[in-house]
């Protein structure tokens, strides 16, 4: 029986020192076991930058540990290199600590110990081989200790809508755009067809007899060509007649031989033995053989007529076959850039569109992006004053300084703006989701917290379309990558995060 009971008392005082060391046990972030440290996140945006940072509350005396996430917004990617200094600044006094590269891609993970309690300001300072951005959190409390920081703030708050990870957004295609305010016009909607523009073909003549030689077995249309690159070449060897060896020699004999003349005159002249009018007549033979000659001249090698290209383009017809016999003045080939094009569009006489109250032109590329001629410094060259005789309407054409990769006579969608804009909110079409007519966007509530929110919608410019109900200038929508998280809010699950909080 005394064994027993010894046996139960140190069984008791196991327990005993067992709780009593459970009741100073702590956490990693100093607080006690069970006791649980409200979490902060904060999502802020730059020109540049997207920071989304998670980390618990600040308390006097306990480390805290950031999860900062760095989004570059241009293409939506993680920050792979480069280093942050996070500062907690009260008045004159802070404290600052850095993080000398990612402990994962896109992901920060400074620690900071607060010493003073009281509203601060937490100050991040990324630099990156690309750029620095510096980004302030203003009115962040610094809290004495835990139980004030869980009376403040309180335990963990409402899950997201949706939440999709900052892990997936990097992983695909995905951008945000914020919701601007904006000139949204009256428009008209219309076709357009593609016409080369003035200077953005240039014909190919031969400028001997000859025969052609392609110097590519491959010389079709639409093959790509380099400023100055070689075509093919007009050969007078063999024949008895119009020799272009022959005529070179003839035109530099009788270059080489006024060149002569004037020299010996000019001296003469100079010396006021021979009249001004000799003189000039002298010139003026001079010149006009040495015209010829290097026109003769300009282009040969071998024997033979060079054709070269004139600029970057692109084989646009091809007159012409290998072998063939040309009198001088044929057409060869010509080549065509499509760096500049012209947008031909008909609307009808009804809409009353002049040049004064016409205010710009959108089209659609080949991929179907709006774009707007004045992105390319294009403009509106004229509006025809008569209908068509085929058709009851008037002609607008606007020269459109970009390239695009379809074939003249092309068609393609227009819009026409017109009269004074009204100023009002903007979102990108890209970021409209439809269903049987009723639209709706995927709003960024946070950097990995979402809802998606009915809108209604009015006019359309372009890429931008006006909001009338849903949105505030200053909101973030999804603009690509919506459907992505549609279907993360419909999965029913959460994926795990790819660090620690």
């Amino acid at each position: 029986m005394k064994k027993y009971l010894i046996i139960v008392l140190a069984f008791m005082a196991v327990a005993c020192k067992q709780n009593h060391e459970d009741e100073h046990a702590h956490n990693a972030d100093g607080s006690h076991v069970g006791e649980e440290t409200p979490r902060l996140d904060y999502t802020l945006w730059t020109d540049n930058t997207e920071l989304f940072v998670e980390f618990p509350a600040l308390i006097v005396g306990q480390p805290s540990r950031f999860a900062a996430h760095f989004t570059v917004l241009d293409n939506h990617q993680p920050v792979r290199e480069g280093s942050v200094i996070v500062s907690l600044i009260k008045g004159d006094n802070g404290l600052r600590t850095t993080a000398d590269d990612p402990s994962s891609p896109g992901i920060f993970s400074p620690t900071i110990q607060p010493k003073e309690a009281g509203v601060h300001q937490l100050v991040f300072d990324l630099s990156t081989p690309q750029y620095s951005d510096n980004i302030v959190i203003k009115d962040v409390m610094v809290y004495p200790n835990l139980e004030e920081a869980q009376k403040a703030i309180g335990n963990a708050g409402e899950e997201a809508p949706i939440s999709f990870l900052k892990e997936q957004a990097w992983k695909i295609d995905f951008q945000t755009a914020q919701v601007t305010k904006g000139e949204i016009y009256d428009v008209i909607i219309s076709s357009g067809v593609w016409q080369p523009a003035q200077g953005s073909v240039k014909t190919m003549v031969a400028t001997a007899n000859g025969t052609v030689n392609f110097t590519t077995t491959n010389l079709t249309e639409g093959m790509e060509v380099r400023q100055g690159q070689l075509l093919l070449n007009v050969s007078s060897q063999g024949l008895a007649n119009n020799n272009l060896s022959a005529e070179v020699a003839s035109a530099k004999a009788k270059f080489e031989q006024a060149q002569s003349e004037y020299n010996r005159k000019k001296e003469l002249y100079e010396s006021k033995i021979i009249p001004k009018s000799e003189f000039e007549k002298v010139e003026s033979n001079y010149a006009i053989a040495k015209s010829q000659y290097q026109s003769i001249a300009s282009g040969v090698s071998g024997g033979s007529k060079q054709i070269r290209a004139p600029f970057n383009g692109f084989i646009r017809t091809v007159n012409v076959s290998n072998g063939d016999y040309v009198d001088q003045g044929a057409v060869l080939i010509s080549v065509a850039t499509d760096e500049s094009k012209v947008l031909k569009s008909q609307v009808a006489p009804t809409y009353g569109l002049t040049m004064q109250n016409i205010k710009g032109m959108w089209y659609q590329t080949e991929k179907g992006d709006w774009k707007n001629i004045s992105d390319s410094e294009g403009e509106i060259l004229s509006i025809s004053k008569d209908v068509e005789r085929e058709s009851p309407l008037i002609s607008v054409f606007a020269k459109v300084n970009d390239v695009i990769n379809v074939p003249d006579g092309s068609l393609t969608q227009v819009q026409i703006a017109m009269g004074d804009g009204e100023q009002t909110t903007l979102v990108p079409e890209s970021a409209l989701l439809e269903d049987y007519g009723n639209y709706s966007v995927v709003l960024q509530l946070g950097g990995e917290s979402f809802e998606r929110r009915p809108i209604t919608i009015g006019k359309r410019n372009g890429k931008n379309v006006e909001v009338l109900k849903g949105l505030e200038v200053g909101d973030v929508v999804v603009t690509t990558g919506a459907y992505q998280v549609k279907m993360a809010s419909m999965s029913g699950t959460t994926p795990a995060h790819g660090h620690d909080h």
